[in-house]
């Protein structure tokens, strides 16, 4: 199978070619970092087998590509894109990899793909994008952007980006400001998981969920569990469990 790769960061690219290698019969024809390399590959060469598609690059978002030059091959979006996105990828019978790429995904991807290869030889029109681009504008902004919260007799509006974790106490749901200041919310912890950017926060147990910022030190405890030291400190020891430790460091590692 021949491959293209559209990746603007060297060590994601690298990555990706090594899992390639590992997964064997696979020739990555080239690897290139930006919209305007990939449009003037693509009007010289023929169509690769597949697409590798970072959707950030240097000069933009990738969907440009589909603008300015006609694709009839398989494409695997590499993106860290929610699952209103996700969704719209599947619709359009285009896969998806959520970084930081493992090989198990890439290995059901590349599989998958083998499967409807034949379908996209009988394409006679070009991918469309648009559906799939207003999809991901609409992920975006289903994420909660500020809270209301009383603070005293008044209402205040905390950003959620001064957010550095909510939690569960006393059955009472609380958020916690990067300065350490506490307001009750009227949201269960459940409920709050659902409007977060998952980029940006962690379900760390059934009491928790934290900013990604908000993990100051991370140390190895019994039984392949973690140990966190938050900032700004909770009186409660954070413990991820072995369940949940490989998702954890892999979202701090995105």
């Amino acid at each position: 199978m021949k491959v293209l790769i559209v990746e603007d960061e060297v060590p994601a690219a690298q990555r990706l070619q090594a899992l390639l290698t590992e997964y064997g019969g696979i020739t990555v024809l080239e690897v290139l970092p930006s919209i305007e390399s990939t449009i003037k590959w693509l009007q010289k060469h023929p169509l690769p087998d597949l697409i590798f598609l970072d959707i950030h690059l240097s000069d933009g978002l990738s969907f440009e590509i589909f603008k300015q030059t006609t694709v009839k091959c398989p494409v695997i979006f590499c993106t860290a894109y929610d699952q209103y996105a996700l969704d719209a990828f599947q619709l359009h019978s285009i896969d998806y990899i959520l970084k930081p790429i493992q090989y198990n995904k890439l290995y059901k991807s590349l599989e998958k793909m083998k499967d409807i290869r034949q379908s996209f030889s009988s394409v006679s029109d070009p991918i469309q994008m648009n559906d799939i681009v207003s999809m991901i504008r609409k992920g975006e902004a289903s994420y909660k952007s500020r809270f209301m919260v009383k603070s005293g007799a008044k209402i205040k509006t905390i950003k959620t980006d001064d957010v550095a974790y909510f939690y569960s106490h006393n059955k009472l749901s609380l958020l916690v400001t990067r300065q350490g200041e506490k307001f009750p919310i009227d949201y269960a912890l459940d409920e709050l998981i659902q409007m977060l950017n998952p980029g940006l926060f962690f379900h760390v147990n059934r009491k928790l969920i934290i900013h990604i910022d908000a993990a100051k030190e991370i140390h190895p405890y019994f039984k392949g569990r973690l140990k966190l030291v938050l900032q700004p400190a909770i009186e409660e020891e954070v413990i991820v469990s072995s369940q949940k430790t490989p998702a954890f460091k892999e979202w701090l590692d995105q």
